[in-house]
């Protein structure tokens, strides 16, 4: 079974991506912020990161630069998953590591096609 972790500050939105990753037949963890993820991840490298952008403690951003450094840390696909849809963040996600990109809000089909895109579903 294949694992993502799902690293957003809202509750919400880490409830409605679990419900929508389990449907697709994968294990999920969650993280508040990128610290504990990336804490997570050294621990248990997933196969997928739904990642998003604005978070404190540690943002997306930063979360994915830190992974990419870690030994593995080049193996998870990552998707970003944010209200921040300007060209710019778009262009930022991609060179600091992201495999893909989602707009929230996001439905069970937008995830699916993504995580399709980076061979995951």
């Amino acid at each position: 079974m294949k694992s993502c972790l799902v690293v957003d500050d809202s509750r919400v939105i880490r409830k409605v991506s679990r419900h929508i990753l389990e449907s697709l037949g994968f294990s999920v963890a969650e993280a508040e912020n990128g610290r504990v993820a990336l804490d997570h991840c050294l621990e248990t490298m997933p196969d997928v990161v739904l990642l998003d952008w604005n978070m404190p403690v540690m943002t997306g951003i930063e979360f994915m630069i830190q992974l990419r450094k870690q030994p593995g840390g080049d193996v998870p696909k990552v998707v970003f998953c944010t209200t921040e849809n300007d060209i710019a963040h778009i262009r930022e996600a991609i060179s600091a590591g992201a495999d893909e990109y989602v707009m929230k809000p996001f439905d069970h089909e937008t995830l699916q096609i993504k995580l399709q895109l980076v061979g995951m579903a």
